[in-house]
């Protein structure tokens, strides 16, 4: 009887898990067949830990700006100058750096810089009304021309801090083989998580982007929390523009050009909606690992480069039908 009862139980629970992961599990699926694709593709190369290896030392820069970009979206807004963001801060942490100032407090004031940007990006749009896409776009030219301005179009080496402590934790190898920076980005995601989903602060990003108006209703400072989120992100964007400079020990000022795209594409095919109101810090994670990875795997099983971005758009494509079909979201 006891039995009986157990299995009564144990169904209900099952199919609720399923329901409320609906989205989360459809794209682990697409992962997985994805990486079957490769596996098949070259046995060899991807049954080895080299490969992966390579994967997590690059896969974090895209990665961890992805998960500010989840809140944003998810709060029905964008933002397209995390990438000019990511290069003016790192400019400050290396010129800082290089004028001997102690690297701890270069990248403080680096990631504050990352906030002060976020909190102007904000202003523009909560204060003055600018639509994010508009305010954001123009900020994305302004800070990058400043980044070129002030470096002149000379990189800067990195060199001299390669072997201190704060290096070490930033982008060593745990016993020659996991990437710190990896080891940053499953702690940031794992932090993120917990925020939009155990937080009120990630209760109060699904209501605004669910519908503003209803959420200055029930007493949420919609303008707050839109801020808070625009911080977030040019501070993961300072953050990861300090650990790309620490990994190749030099600074360039067209640092972040190329990563907006790939960036906004693992937040969508994650899940997120586009619409706002739902986001997944999970999905982000698994879009992070499928778009990152693509190039490399498919050159890996033999493709040419030119496969490379109509792979992308076909991929994209696909999560964003099973996301749509999976979630009964339909726009008319």
């Amino acid at each position: 009887m006891e039995q009986i009862k157990t299995s009564e139980y144990a169904q209900p629970a099952y199919k609720e898990f399923i329901h409320r992961n609906k989205v989360q599990i459809g794209i682990l699926i697409v992962f997985l067949m994805l990486w079957v694709v490769y596996l098949i593709g070259n046995t060899e190369v991807f049954t080895r830990f080299d490969i992966y290896r390579a994967f997590l030392s690059t896969i974090p820069f895209i990665g961890i700006m992805a998960l500010g970009a989840t809140f944003i979206i998810t709060l029905g807004d964008i933002d397209l100058s995390f990438p000019s963001v990511m290069a003016v801060s790192a400019w400050v942490f290396v010129k800082l750096t290089t004028l001997e100032v102690n690297i701890w407090l270069a990248a403080l004031v680096c990631i504050i810089c990352g906030a002060a940007i976020g909190l102007f990006n904000a202003t523009l749009i909560t204060k003055i009304g600018i639509p994010a896409i508009v305010a954001t776009i123009a900020t994305q030219f302004l800070f990058r021309g400043v980044v070129n301005v002030l470096a002149s179009g000379q990189g800067m080496s990195l060199t001299p801090v390669a072997n201190t402590m704060f290096a070490k934790l930033a982008v060593s190898k745990i016993l020659d083989k996991i990437p710190m920076q990896a080891v940053w980005f499953i702690v940031i995601a794992v932090v993120f998580w917990f925020i939009l989903n155990r937080h009120k602060f990630g209760s109060y990003i699904s209501f605004v982007g669910d519908n503003k108006d209803s959420a200055r209703m029930m007493g949420i400072n919609v303008d707050m929390v839109r801020t808070i989120a625009f911080m977030m992100m040019g501070m993961l964007a300072a953050f990861t523009g300090i650990l790309s400079n620490m990994e190749v020990q030099y600074f360039w000022p067209n640092q972040g050009e190329g990563s907006l795209m790939p960036v906004l594409a693992a937040v969508f095919v994650g899940g997120t909606s586009v619409m706002g109101g739902r986001g997944t810090i999970f999905g982000t994670f698994l879009g992070v690992l499928m778009i990152g990875s693509l190039e490399s795997s498919i050159i890996a099983i033999g493709l040419s480069g030119f496969w490379v971005q109509l792979i992308y758009g076909a991929v994209i494509i696909a999560c964003v039908i099973i996301y749509t079909l999976i979630s009964g979201r339909r726009k008319d």
